[in-house]
């Protein structure tokens, strides 16, 4: 189990209930969406996946280690979050800087620390940004750099908020080429999406969240056919559920729909 979530609730300074007695686990190894309107809940649930926010009520455990203040450096190590706009991540001077930050406050020396990040330069073909200031990159550019920042930290588990939001497709198919990646290396993926189709075709599993509720949870077919959970949740059916969603095995891909029909 990568992460266990139990009887979690959360509510904001100014009173408003965020969250309200969240119940799931996430498995070790998949990829995993949190799906629902935007008030929904999501963000504040993620949140809590890398210690962003410390649970008021309940508990949320990574990787065995119950997140608290006294554990947020150890967890942060095991769980890195992508957050939806990346220049809440960017501030330093350079990428360069930014991607190395996590590790010097690891309190490792510089030699490591530039073996590390020309590594993840490298992998992700970026080595050209390196001396750039964030604010000179375009949002795709900037989106690769901040998960670098994350990658870098060797984590098992990343949480992305909103990880394809405003991307165009080249860019957007070349960061799900670094998440696939991770996902190959057998860690675990969780992030929160509105793009349904998207979700449908890459996800393993699926929790809907509805008025900071967690109202379903399952494999990605299961949930997104159950058109009495979506349609509670304001969420709109996937086109491929809705066309082939009867079918065993239902297509999950439109490539997969195309050998069907032909």
């Amino acid at each position: 189990m990568a992460v266990l979530i139990e009887n979690l609730s959360y509510t904001y300074p100014d009173g408003r209930n965020a969250i309200h007695n969240i119940n799931a686990h996430f498995e070790k190894g998949k990829k995993t969406a949190v799906v629902g309107l935007n008030g929904s809940g999501k963000s504040t649930l993620l949140y809590h996946l890398n210690g962003t926010i410390s649970p008021q009520t309940g508990r949320v455990s990574i990787l065995g280690e119950d997140v608290s203040k006294k554990s947020l450096n150890s967890i942060r190590k095991k769980s890195g979050f992508l957050f939806d706009y990346p220049d809440h991540q960017l501030f330093l001077t350079s990428v360069y800087e930014d991607i190395g930050f996590g590790l010097k406050n690891l309190g490792m020396d510089r030699g490591e620390i530039e073996a590390a990040v020309n590594r993840i330069l490298k992998k992700l073909n970026i080595e050209h940004l390196k001396d750039y200031s964030p604010y000179q990159l375009s949002l795709g550019q900037k989106k690769i750099c901040a998960i670098a920042g994350v990658l870098v930290m060797e984590p098992e588990i990343i949480v992305c908020d909103e990880p394809f939001s405003g991307l165009d497709s080249k860019v957007k198919s070349a960061f799900k080429a670094i998440l696939d990646d991770f996902s190959k290396e057998g860690k675990t993926i969780i992030f929160s999406t509105h793009d349904q189709d998207f979700c449908y075709e890459w996800a393993d599993n699926v929790y809907v969240m509805n008025e900071g509720e967690m109202i379903a949870g399952g494999d990605a077919v299961s949930v997104f056919n159950n058109t009495e959970v979506l349609q509670k949740a304001g969420i709109v059916m996937p086109k491929l559920a809705r066309l082939f969603g009867h079918k065993n095995p239902a297509p999950r891909s439109v490539e997969d729909a195309l050998h069907l029909l032909l």
